[in-house]
C-alpha cells in the first residue's frame, strides 16, 4: 500500500495528515556543488517537498549508454533533499516537457524515420521500456514506501496537451507498478476538459497546472476528481523566456496573492519553478507559433522565488510570508554567503576559423543527398555540409527545405547569408556561381528540439534536400561538430587582419586567474551569437537579440590558478575583451532597451 494515501480530508503520510507544500528544483539545471544550498533555501521558505523531473536524454545520451554520475548523481539528489527535511515529487516521464531540449526525450529516437513519439507506437515503447528497466531500480529504494523520501511519481506529463492514447498512459502506470513503483502515482494537465480527458488515468490521482483563477480551474478539476485532494502540481509564478522577446517578470505580490488564494481554498501545491537554474549546453527547448521556431534562452532563471545563481528573491520573502500562515516556519535562511569575482575584462586571443578546422574535428560522412543530424548519429551543435557546384551560374534562389535550424551560408569561405528557421518574415537567399564552380558551405545549428505540442518530432540539420534555382544539389560531405570541449584546440599566437575574418565562425580564448572561485557572469552583448566554455564545459548560448545578455558561471567550474574560457562567435571576430560582471542582465533586448 502506498505511504501517501488520500480521502475527501486531504493527503496522508504514514497515517498523518500532509498538505504537500513543493518546490520545483530540476537536479540537472544545478551543478550538485550547489544542490544544499538551494535545497535549504526551499526548506527555510517554508515547503515541505521539493519536486524534480528527471532527463531522459541526459542519463541515456546513446542507446544503451547510461549516466547518473555527478550533475546527474539522482539518487544523491534525493538523498540531499532528505536531508534538509524535505520529502520528493518526482516525475520520471518519460517526456518531461520543462522547457527542456525535446522535452527530455533522447535524440537518437529520431533516426528511425518510422517512429511515432508518446503513444504505444512499439518501437517508442521498446525504448521507453529498456530505459525505465535502468532507472526504476535507482528510485524504487528511495520511496516513501522503505522509508525514503520519494512519496509520489508522475505518469508521463501533461499527456492531454499532446494526445489521447490512454493505452500509452496505461503501460507507464503499469510499467511502474510492474517494476516495483508502489507509491501513489498521478497525473498533471491544465485545467480544461480536452486536456484531463486526455491525460488522466482512473486510478491514477489528476492534478492541474495553472497560474491564476483557482477557483475556477479547481472547479474543473472536480470534475475529474469528485473526492479527494485539490492539487495544483505547477503553480506558474514565473516564466521563461526566448531569444528576441522580452524578458518575463511576474509581480511579487501578485503572485503572492495566488499562492494564498491556492492555501485557503485547503489546496497542495508545487510552486514551477522555485528556482530555476540553467539551460546549460545545448540544452533549451523550443517552441513552434505558426511554423517559426521560437528557442528558449539558456537562462531558466524563470523569475522564481531564488534566482539563478541561488538568491532569494523578493517573490521568496512574499511567498514565505505567506506559507507562514499555514504552516510552521523553520528559521530564515542565514545571510547570503555567495560569493561573486571583481567585475573584470578578460583579454580575447587570436580567432581560430572554425570552417579550417572542419577537417582535424570530424571525419566527413560522403552522401549523395544531405543526411539529417539524428541520420549522423549526432543529437546537438552543429552539422557543416559542403558540396561542389558548377559555374558559371546567374543568380538564382538557394532554398534549404527541412532546414532545422539556422544555417550560414558561405561561398569559397566567403559569407554570403544566413537562413534562419525562428526568423519572422519568410527569407531569401540569391547565390551567383562564378565560372569554374565554387565550393558551398552550410554551417547549420540545431537551436534546441521542440519541447511541447504536437510537432515534437523535430528532425535537425537539414532533412530535406538543397537546390539552387530548380537544381537539386547533390554529392555531399558532412561534417558533425558537436564541439563538445574545444579547449585543446590550437589557438594562433597571431592574428589573422580581422577583415579576412569578418562575419565568419571563430573561436577565441581568453584566460581568467583566480585565487578563490567564486560566481560570475559572463556579458556576452557585443559578440553577436554563438557559444561560451569554461575549462571544457558548456555553459551555454548567447545570442545578442536579447533578452539575456549574460551566462551565469557557478563558482563550481572555476579552479584556483589559471582556468580558461572559450567563445565561439559564430559572427567574429567581435571585440578585444570578455567582460565578467556580478549582476545578471536578463532583460535587455537588442540595441540596449530593456524588455
Amino acid at each position: 500500500m502506498p505511504s501517501l494515501t488520500y480521502d475527501q480530508d486531504g493527503f496522508t503520510l504514514d497515517g498523518r495528515p500532509l498538505r504537500i507544500l513543493s518546490g520545483a528544483m530540476h537536479y540537472f539545471r544545478v551543478l550538485p556543488e550547489q544542490w544544499d544550498a538551494r535545497l535549504s533555501l526551499l526548506r527555510a521558505m517554508g515547503l515541505n517537498t521539493v519536486e524534480t523531473y528527471v532527463a531522459w536524454n541526459l542519463h541515456e545520451p546513446r542507446p544503451g549508454q547510461y549516466d547518473f554520475s555527478g550533475r546527474l548523481d539522482l539518487a544523491e539528489f534525493v538523498r540531499a533533499a532528505d536531508r534538509h527535511g524535505l520529502k520528493v515529487l518526482l516525475r520520471p516521464g518519460p517526456y518531461i516537457c520543462a522547457e527542456w531540449e525535446f522535452g527530455g526525450l533522447p535524440a537518437w529516437l529520431l533516426k528511425d524515420p518510422a517512429i511515432r513519439l508518446r503513444c504505444a507506437h512499439p518501437g517508442f515503447l521498446a525504448a521507453v521500456d529498456r530505459w525505465f528497466d535502468v532507472l526504476l531500480p535507482r528510485i524504487t529504494p528511495l520511496l516513501a514506501e522503505v522509508g525514503g523520501p520519494v512519496i509520489a511519481l508522475q505518469v508521463e506529463n501533461e499527456y492531454g496537451s499532446y494526445g489521447n492514447d490512454a493505452a500509452y498512459l496505461r503501460h507507464l502506470a503499469e510499467g511502474l507498478r510492474r517494476r516495483g513503483a508502489e507509491s501513489l502515482l498521478f497525473t498533471s494537465d491544465g485545467p480544461s476538459h480536452p486536456m484531463l480527458q486526455g491525460g488522466t488515468l482512473p486510478g491514477v490521482l489528476p492534478t492541474v497546472n495553472f497560474g491564476d483563477r483557482v477557483a475556477e480551474s479547481f472547479e474543473v478539476l472536480r470534475g475529474y476528481l469528485p473526492q479527494g485532494p485539490a492539487v495544483c502540481m505547477e503553480y506558474w509564478n514565473g516564466w521563461f523566456d526566448r531569444w528576441g522577446a522580452p524578458h518575463h517578470t511576474r509581480d511579487a505580490g501578485d503572485a503572492a496573492r495566488v499562492l494564498d488564494e491556492l492555501l485557503a481554498a485547503g489546496a497542495s501545491v508545487n510552486l514551477y519553478m522555485a528556482h530555476g537554474g540553467t539551460n546549460f549546453g545545448y540544452l533549451n527547448g523550443a517552441n513552434l507559433e505558426g511554423g517559426r521556431l521560437q528557442p528558449t534562452v539558456t537562462s531558466y532563471d524563470y523569475d522564481a522565488a531564488i534566482s539563478e545563481d541561488g538568491r532569494p528573491t523578493a517573490k521568496y520573502w512574499a511567498f514565505r510570508e505567506v506559507l507562514g500562515r499555514y504552516t510552521e516556519l523553520p528559521e530564515p535562511p542565514a545571510d547570503d554567503p555567495t560569493e561573486t569575482l571583481p567585475p573584470q575584462v578578460l583579454p580575447l586571443s587570436a580567432p581560430l576559423p572554425l570552417l579550417d578546422l572542419a577537417e582535424q574535428l570530424a571525419v566527413p560522412v560522403h552522401s549523395s543527398a544531405t543526411l539529417a543530424m539524428e541520420e549522423l548519429d549526432q543529437s546537438y551543435g552543429f552539422v557543416l555540409y559542403r558540396t561542389r557546384v558548377s559555374g558559371p551560374r546567374e543568380a538564382a534562389e538557394l532554398v534549404v527545405d527541412g532546414l532545422g535550424d539556422r544555417a550560414q551560408v558561405f561561398l569559397d569561405g566567403r559569407p554570403v547569408g544566413v537562413l534562419d528557421r525562428t526568423a519572422e518574415a519568410a527569407q531569401s537567399l540569391q547565390l551567383a556561381i562564378p565560372a569554374g564552380g565554387a565550393q558551398l558551405d552550410l554551417l547549420v545549428e540545431n537551436l534546441g528540439r521542440v519541447n511541447y505540442g504536437p510537432q515534437s518530432a523535430d528532425r535537425k540539420g537539414i532533412t530535406g534536400g538543397v537546390r539552387l534555382g530548380q537544381q537539386l544539389l547533390l554529392g555531399w560531405q558532412m561534417y558533425s561538430l558537436p564541439l563538445d570541449d574545444p579547449s585543446e584546440l590550437p589557438f594562433p599566437e597571431s592574428a589573422t587582419p580581422a577583415t579576412e575574418l569578418a562575419d565568419r565562425p571563430v573561436l577565441r580564448r581568453a584566460v581568467l586567474e583566480v585565487d578563490r572561485p567564486a560566481d560570475a557572469f559572463v556579458l556576452t552583448e557585443g559578440h553577436g551569437k554563438g557559444l561560451c566554455w569554461v575549462n571544457g564545459f558548456l555553459l551555454g548560448r548567447y545570442w545578442d537579440i536579447g533578452p539575456q545578455q549574460t551566462l551565469y558561471l557557478p563558482g563550481p567550474l572555476l579552479r584556483p590558478g589559471r582556468n580558461e574560457l572559450v567563445l565561439l562567435e559564430l559572427h567574429g571576430p567581435v571585440g578585444d575583451g570578455l567582460p565578467l560582471v556580478s549582476e545578471p542582465v536578463l532583460d535587455r533586448v537588442a540595441g540596449g532597451a530593456q524588455a
